[in-house]
């Protein structure tokens, strides 16, 4: 008789800020996580964002020094991973990495953060009637994080965001959602 016993999982309920130990396999249950790595003059690099539903395993990547974050509050549960999810998980990476990549070299970096708005509402937010939703979890994304996976600086990113508000591209909403106010399709002329 062979008696065999179920690995249990971890499961993680973390603060906005907090690290994930980045060589396991996770599925993202509630909140948002931001996979980045430090570059040689310590800015960070962001490498992929994954929310509800999505998983992410990091060291499928093949890279040393990988970061991953919470980005609002969230519940993460440990997978074992098959090679189908290995599979799809590449391939999510690949397209994020090709998406990060093109909006790496948008000029100017006002440009770049509406772009990467875009690309959040396409991801992550509600269409509504009035543009698109954006609402990460609990709480809104902070100058400070929208500034690091931008690649742009804290000041840059508030001075651009007052810039949107003022001309009407964006909306601040109760409960601390933003609405996008812009079709995608015209971002791209804005830039």
């Amino acid at each position: 008789m062979a008696v065999s016993m179920s690995r249990r999982c971890l499961r993680l309920s973390l603060r906005a800020g907090e690290s994930l130990p980045p060589d396991l396999g996770w599925r993202v249950e509630r909140g948002y996580v931001w996979l980045a790595r430090p570059s040689s003059d310590g800015a960070l690099l962001t490498l992929g964002l994954w929310g509800p539903g999505e998983r992410v395993i990091p060291s499928l990547i093949g890279l040393s020094g990988l970061e991953l974050r919470s980005l609002s509050p969230v519940v993460v549960e440990e997978e074992e991973v098959s090679p189908a999810m290995e599979r799809e998980f590449l391939e999510d990476q690949l397209r994020q990495a090709a998406i990060l990549l093109l909006l790496s070299r948008v000029r100017p970096a006002e440009a770049r953060l509406l772009q990467l708005l875009d690309w959040f509402g396409e991801r992550f937010g509600t269409m509504t009637s009035q543009g698109v939703m954006l609402r990460l979890a609990d709480r809104p994304l902070t100058h400070q994080q929208l500034a690091d996976i931008a690649g742009m600086t804290r000041v840059t990113v508030t001075k651009a965001l007052s810039h949107f508000r003022d001309a009407g591209v964006i909306e601040a909403q109760a409960g601390g959602g933003l609405l996008l106010k812009v079709a995608s399709h015209e971002l791209w002329e804005l830039a």
